[in-house]
C-alpha cells in the first residue's frame, strides 16, 4: 500500500508540466506501485488536485459507488458524472519524470507557476503556492480544532 507523507516545491512550465518529486517517485516504488500509473482530478473540498495511485483511485472510486445507484438513480447519476469530471490517467515520462497535467485542471486549482504537492497519506495534493498558503490552519485555528475534534461525544 502506497503512503505519503512530507512535501515538495515544484514549477508548471508553458504546457503544464511539472516534475514528480523523487520523494513521492520512491514511495510509490516502496508502496508496491513501480508502473508509476497516477489519477488526478480536482479536490472535492479545496481549490487544489488529488493526485492518487491508479489502485487507491479505484479503492475509493468503488466505495462512492457502492452508495450510488447512477445507473437508476438520476441524482446518482448526475453525482457520478460530476465525481469523475475530469479525471485523468497519468504516467511520469520516463527520462525526468514529468506529469503533464491538462491545463483546465491546473486552472480550476488556481495552479500557475510555483506549486507544492503535499503527501497526505493515501493521496497527493497539488497547490498553488499561494493559494495553500492562504488556506492553512493558524497554529492558533489548529489546536482549537484538534482540541474539539477529540473531544468525546
Amino acid at each position: 500500500m502506497v503512503r505519503f507523507y512530507g512535501k515538495a516545491n515544484g514549477k508548471v512550465d508553458d504546457k503544464g508540466r511539472m516534475v514528480f518529486p523523487a520523494i513521492f517517485r520512491d514511495a510509490m516504488v516502496r508502496g508496491g506501485a513501480e508502473d508509476m500509473t497516477l489519477v488526478v482530478k480536482k479536490n472535492v473540498q479545496q481549490r487544489c488536485l488529488d493526485l492518487f495511485p491508479y489502485e487507491e483511485w479505484v479503492r475509493r472510486s468503488d466505495m462512492v459507488l457502492e452508495k450510488r445507484d447512477p445507473e437508476l438513480n438520476t441524482e446518482d447519476a448526475a453525482f457520478w458524472t460530476k465525481y469523475n469530471d475530469g479525471v485523468f490517467t497519468l504516467v511520469p515520462d520516463g527520462k525526468l519524470g514529468r506529469l503533464n497535467i491538462p491545463s483546465d485542471l491546473l486552472e480550476s486549482a488556481g495552479i500557475t507557476k510555483e506549486v507544492v504537492f503535499g503527501g497526505v497519506g493515501y493521496k497527493i495534493q497539488i497547490w498553488d503556492a499561494d493559494i495553500l498558503k492562504a488556506h492553512l490552519l493558524s497554529d492558533e485555528e489548529f489546536k482549537q480544532t484538534a482540541s474539539r475534534l477529540s473531544e468525546k461525544k
